[in-house]
C-alpha cells in the first residue's frame, strides 16, 4: 500500500478523493487508480497535533475499500461536500472522484491514557 496525502469528503460511511484533473503528458488513470483495480483496500490516516498542548493529540486510522460502481447521488453528495469545504474545488476541477467505504475504524487520543 502506497502513502499518498489527499483531501477528502465523508459522508456517512463513505470517502471521496478527487482526482484532479490531469496534465496531458500525465499517466491516465493514476498509479493509485491502478493500484485500487489490482487490490481495492486502502486506508486514510487523520490526525490532530498540537505544539502546545499534547493532551490535545489524536489520530484516528479508516480502513477502507474501493467501490468501483457507485451511484451518481453519492458522487454528487461527496462533489458538493468538497465544493463547500475547499475554496479551491469550487467549481469542480477534478476529473472524477475515487469513492471509498469505511470498513473499519481504529485510533487514540492522548486523552484517554
Amino acid at each position: 500500500m502506497d502513502a499518498v496525502p489527499v483531501v477528502y469528503a465523508m459522508t456517512g460511511d463513505h470517502v471521496g478523493i478527487p482526482v484532479d484533473t490531469i496534465k496531458p503528458k500525465s499517466a491516465n488513470p493514476l498509479q493509485r487508480e491502478r493500484n485500487l483495480h489490482a487490490d481495492p483496500r486502502a486506508a486514510l490516516l487523520v490526525e490532530r497535533w498540537d505544539r502546545d498542548d499534547w493532551s490535545r493529540l489524536w489520530w484516528v486510522r479508516a480502513e477502507l475499500r474501493w467501490c468501483d460502481d457507485t451511484g451518481a447521488a453519492l458522487t454528487d453528495s461527496l462533489a458538493e461536500l468538497l465544493a463547500a469545504t475547499y475554496v479551491q474545488y469550487r467549481d469542480r476541477p477534478f476529473a472524477r472522484l475515487l469513492v471509498l467505504q469505511v470498513v473499519g475504524v481504529t485510533g487514540w487520543d492522548a486523552q484517554s491514557r
